[in-house]
């Protein structure tokens, strides 16, 4: 977020033994604060314990990342749809506790601990509690079949929700995005929805999001979500590549769309980026810079310092909207605007992009997280990203409430390779050599 909307954060720092030293100039005046090197939340309470013993933790809160608006010691975590594994049936989802509420954790930053202060559970419009569960059919539905810890099924729930982007609007309300519709959603300061918007017209406030976007790839929606400094326009970024029209068709392909949403009129614009390489998990979040710059959280999906397969690939990168091609479709259509008969993702790279005269956002390195985190950064899912001030960035990691897939319809405890300790959320501060702003 930019400096602007983030009160308190404003002014000098300094490096000391321990982290850095922010000092606040602006009018709030706010304390000096020593950032560590990281700050884990210990101790999470336990959520469930799955037939095979293996205890499930109230951690996932890493999947987003926002600061409080004037307080440099608070950040606000949001968890995903809660702990999943895979069924013994094609398709189906073993949710460890299938009422669980997609949730934001309000956590204060003490020593190099973040001790949790409020959970706030997300609701519908009604005030009823959310769950992470699956969407109907033509709401969001990814083919996912729902099981809970016995192997009973699971009904679709249309307010469902895998949360996966956040924003903290000056006015203390929120703005998240998920990986089903995808959705975006607001909720006021105790998490009630205020409006539900998604491609299918099935949301509150009668506002959509263009059609393409429900071509996207199942788990793989609208990942990145965040502000412009004058609080008027979101941006949000689609994980991978959109099934647009279909697998099979986009194999190969690296193009990911930016989605711009004016708050008061509800416009949208989109935008080409280029992942890095095919392989890769796409980008994980957002973080803006100004009003057409913004930063990115590109990566694989393996651990860090992991001797057996080491992660390769986990970077912050800057891009710029300024001068990109909008790849709206006028018509609104399913597949989006077509050039020469062909999807954007079927443009696939850079010279897919240019033959058909599209100008991808520009991009440049900013910070690499396996060589510029020392001694290791030991996680496979970083997640969330901050700017803080001109040059300092927090990133945390989706701990997976502390539980993985075991490969045999069931869970396993998530073990770090390079620590042997269990996943915890963590937040990472990092000093860039170069201010941004």
């Amino acid at each position: 977020m930019n400096k602007s909307s983030l009160p308190g954060y404003l002014g000098f720092v300094s490096v000391l033994a321990g982290g850095l030293l922010v000092t606040a100039c602006n009018d709030h005046l706010l304390p000096s604060i020593s950032y560590p090197v990281f700050a884990e939340a210990s101790n999470p309470k336990v959520l469930a314990t799955s037939p095979n013993g293996t205890i499930i933790y109230n951690g996932g809160f890493g999947s987003a990342l926002a600061p409080a608006l004037n307080d440099p010691e608070v950040f606000y975590l949001l968890t995903d749809r809660g702990p999943n594994a895979a069924g013994s049936t094609a398709n189906s989802i073993i949710f460890g506790k299938a009422d669980f509420t997609p949730q934001i954790g309000k956590f204060r930053l003490v020593g190099n601990q973040l001790v949790l202060e409020e959970t706030i559970l997300l609701k519908n419009a009604s005030g009823q509690l959310l769950t992470g569960l699956p969407n109907p059919i033509g709401q969001g539905n990814t083919g996912e079949i729902a099981l809970d810890l016995t192997g009973k099924t699971i009904a679709p729930n249309a307010d469902g929700l895998d949360s996966e982007g956040l924003v903290l609007a000056a006015d203390g309300t929120f703005w998240v995005s998920d990986e089903y519709g995808p959705h975006i959603v607001h909720f006021d300061a105790s998490g009630k929805t205020i409006e539900r918007i998604n491609p299918f017209g099935s949301g509150t406030g009668g506002r959509t999001l263009p059609k393409v976007l429900a071509r996207r790839r199942p788990n793989r929606g609208m990942e990145g979500l965040t502000i412009t400094p004058d609080g008027k326009t979101l941006v949000g970024l689609m994980q991978s590549p959109m099934y647009n029209p279909s697998s099979a068709a986009v194999s190969g392909s690296t193009v990911l769309r930016v989605v711009t949403f004016d708050i008061a009129t509800g416009v949208t614009k989109q935008y080409a980026y280029l992942m890095e390489n095919a392989s890769l998990t796409g980008c994980s979040e957002l973080a803006a810079i100004t009003s057409t710059t913004f930063l990115a959280l590109e990566r694989d999906g393996d651990y860090g310092g992991n001797p057996a397969k080491p992660a390769t690939f986990k970077r912050v990168y800057k891009f710029d909207l300024a001068g990109a091609t909008d790849i709206s479709d006028p018509a609104n259509s399913e597949a989006g605007r077509l050039y020469n008969g062909q999807t954007v993702e079927q443009l696939k790279d850079k010279a897919g992009l240019q033959a058909a005269g599209v100008v991808p956002v520009t991009k440049t390195l900013v910070f690499d997280l396996l060589t510029g985190i020392s001694p290791v950064y030991p996680h496979d899912k970083a997640e969330g990203i901050a700017l803080l001030g001109a040059n300092r960035l927090a990133i945390s990691n989706d701990d997976d409430f502390g539980v993985v897939d075991n490969g045999q319809n069931g869970f396993t405890t998530k073990i770090l390779p390079a620590t042997g300790k269990v996943d915890l959320n963590r937040i990472y501060f990092v000093t860039l050599p170069t201010p941004l702003k």
